[in-house]
Order: structure tokens, then C-alpha cells, then sequence
């Protein structure tokens, strides 16, 4: 039985219900199997969301409510090694300088060929999956990126840009190949992860697009500004996805969208580079950027964004508020009530969640008693 725990700003975990026999979860070795000691995935879990270290903790925490449950065990990328295809594309047929780059290691081939929608979980921890990229490329500079970009038109490969491989519509599953294709690759921009200026009277940021959501955090604190951007993959997501998938954020109000953050973009196409412009606002015709938000890597490889920033917050304060109804309908509808008339009159709180139904004794505690909710 494969269970999902969502908790807060976390990613999502994948915890495994025990039968009487759970003696190769508690196994340092068999954890040693599921990930990889160096890179820039090093302690990542092949197969699902987060890192060996917080899983494995997470589930010896729940093991003892799911005693003589069924159990599925993801196989080691040993295992899957010997399962898996051999690369279409040999790295030898690259020019020196990107075989430098480039690699065709089990374990990223296994982390980079699926998404971490609940579909692919699960066929991950079963073992079964359909198709796989022939090798990984970890560019260190947009000259690299447009490099393999080229080498890859050249030689027929198709390229699959890669941010933290959490999308969950199958953005990053090796496309079937047609035509002339010969081969597919995935991109990862996970060494190109700089913060790479601030203009604070403008409270705007050059980013790379391989940041993940809290190193970039981290570095804006530095200036007291932020990016106020909380997908729920932001421990593992970049700039550049979030920019390609239009991504959104959890905030009710204010700007949530990263539509409303970015100012411009810098991508890496097979035949150039292009650059919005970084304007405050403009009247004159479409927005260029806007036709890469969104775009899901079709149109090139985003390498760098100017992104909207604000002020950290001094103050924070919650609440939590209880609508007690005749049946939990009623009380809904009182709630949606005062969550109408509290935005109508202008007041934006960070955020306002309206919960329903026995979910919402999980988000308000225990001190709900048994009101109909």
C-alpha cells in the first residue's frame, strides 16, 4: 500500500505500509541503493519525492500504525541497472568538451526519465518504466547549453530540458522517438544555480535558471527581500520550471502566479540566444517573455530570469476560525460567506483557506470539539 502524507511546504513523501517483516527498510545498505553519494542529486531518492534521509526517518516514524500491511519495495538502482536499456546514443559520439558534461550513470538516467505525479511513483516503485533517456547532460554555463543544444540538432537527438524533475503532467518523460530521431537527452541545469545580481531599488533579481526555491531564498535574505513564491514543489524546483510551467504559488492574494514575478527572460535556443527586454511595464504590443511562460521547454532552454521582489515580512500573525453550522454544508456556506465579503472589502490577507469536512481537524488541531465544520 503506497500512502501520500502531504505536509506543508514540504514535499510530498511517499510512506510505505509494513507488513511483519520490515527489516529492509530499517537496512542502511538497501537505503544505500535507492540514491547516489555525489552530484547534484546526491541523497535524492530515485524513485519518488525528497531525500533517503528524511524518508527513511519519516516512515520508521509511521511504521508501527500499518503493522501486517502489504508491502511494495522499490528496487535498488542496482537492480534496475540490469533492467534498463542500453543508451541509444553512446557518449563517445560526442565532442570532447560535452562528454565532460554529460553522463550515462544508472541512477541519473533513473532519476531524470519520469515526473513525481502519483502515476509515476508508483510505476517507479514497481520497477515499470516505459522509456528512459539515453544520457544526462549537466551544463555549467549558457555556452555549454548551447552547445549540446546544437550537437543534439545536429545529430538528431531530442532534448528534454530538466529543472528538479517535479512535474506532475509527464513534462520530463522521454518523448517517444519519430522520424529521424535518434536518441533522447535530458538537460539539467542543476550547476547553473546563481543568484547573479540584485537591483534593490528596483526590488528585482537575476537568477539562473537551476536555483532551487530555497537556495534562492536563502540568498535574498541576505538583501531582506523575497520572492514570496511557495509552489508546493518548492524545496525541489527551480526558477527556469516554474517560468515554463507557468507555475503557481499558495498565497490567496497579492501576486501568486510566477506570471506576475518575472520581468524577463534569457533562452538558449539550437539556432541562439534571445532576451526579453527588463522593463517595469510596457503598453507596446504582446510581451515576448510571455510566450515563454508556459512553454514547457518546447521553444528552448530558459537560463536566466529578472524576477519581481518585495520587501520581507517584519510581522506574522494566523488564525483559524470555526463556522459552526446545522451540518458541515451549512457551516460552508456560512464560511464562503465571510470569505466573499472579507475580500470585497479590500483587505488582502497573505492568505484565506476555506477547508471542508474532516480535513479541517487536521488543519485546525484538536480544539475544534464537534462542531459541525
Amino acid at each position: 500500500i503506497v500512502q501520500v502524507a502531504v505536509r506543508r511546504r514540504r514535499a510530498t513523501r511517499l510512506l510505505f505500509a509494513m507488513a511483519a517483516s520490515s527489516d529492509f527498510l530499517c537496512d542502511d545498505a538497501w537505503w544505500a541503493g535507492q540514491t547516489i553519494s555525489e552530484g547534484p542529486h546526491a541523497g535524492k531518492v530515485w524513485w519518488g519525492w525528497g531525500l533517503a534521509t528524511e524518508m527513511r526517518a519519516e516512515i520508521e516514524k509511521r511504521m508501527p500504525n500499518h503493522a501486517g500491511e502489504s508491502v511494495i519495495r522499490p528496487p535498488a538502482v542496482e537492480e534496475m541497472a540490469a533492467r534498463m536499456p542500453a543508451p541509444r546514443v553512446l557518449l563517445d559520439a560526442l565532442p570532447l568538451a560535452l562528454q565532460r558534461i554529460c553522463t550515462a550513470a544508472p541512477f541519473e538516467r533513473l532519476f531524470h526519465s519520469s515526473g513525481r505525479d502519483m502515476t509515476d511513483v508508483i510505476r517507479n516503485v514497481r520497477g515499470d518504466i516505459p522509456a528512459f533517456h539515453d544520457f544526462v547532460a549537466y551544463p555549467e554555463s549558457e555556452q555549454d547549453v548551447a552547445a549540446l543544444l546544437q550537437e543534439c540538432s545536429r545529430q538528431r537527438i531530442a532534448v528534454v530540458p530538466f529543472g528538479g524533475g517535479s512535474s506532475v503532467v509527464w513534462g520530463v518523460v522521454p518523448p517517444p522517438l519519430h522520424g529521424a530521431l535518434v536518441g533522447c537527452m535530458a538537460l539539467d541545469l542543476a550547476k547553473m544555480d546563481r543568484l547573479l545580481d540584485i537591483d534593490v531599488a528596483s526590488q528585482c533579481a537575476r537568477v539562473q535558471g537551476g536555483m532551487y526555491g530555497p537556495a534562492l531564498e536563502a540568498a535574498l535574505k541576505q538583501s531582506g527581500l523575497t520572492l514570496r513564491y511557495y509552489p508546493q514543489s518548492f524545496e525541489f524546483s527551480t526558477v527556469g520550471g516554474w517560468v515554463v510551467t507557468r507555475g503557481g504559488g499558495h498565497f490567496a492574494t497579492g501576486p501568486t502566479h510566477i506570471d506576475d514575478l518575472v520581468q524577463s527572460v534569457r533562452l538558449v535556443t539550437p539556432v541562439g540566444v534571445t532576451e526579453s527586454r527588463r522593463l517595469p511595464g510596457s503598453g507596446a504590443g504582446p510581451a515576448e517573455h510571455r510566450l515563454y511562460l508556459g512553454s514547457e521547454g518546447a521553444l528552448g532552454v530558459v537560463t536566466e530570469a529578472w524576477l519581481r521582489l518585495r520587501p520581507r515580512p517584519r510581522a506574522r500573525a494566523s488564525a483559524t476560525v470555526v463556522f459552526a453550522g446545522a451540518d458541515a454544508d451549512d457551516a460552508f456556506v456560512l464560511g464562503a460567506q465571510a470569505v466573499r465579503e472579507l475580500i470585497q472589502t479590500g483587505l488582502q490577507p497573505a492568505n484565506l483557506r476555506l477547508g471542508y469536512g474532516p480535513g479541517v481537524a487536521l488543519m485546525g488541531g484538536s480544539g475544534l470539539g464537534g462542531a459541525q465544520t
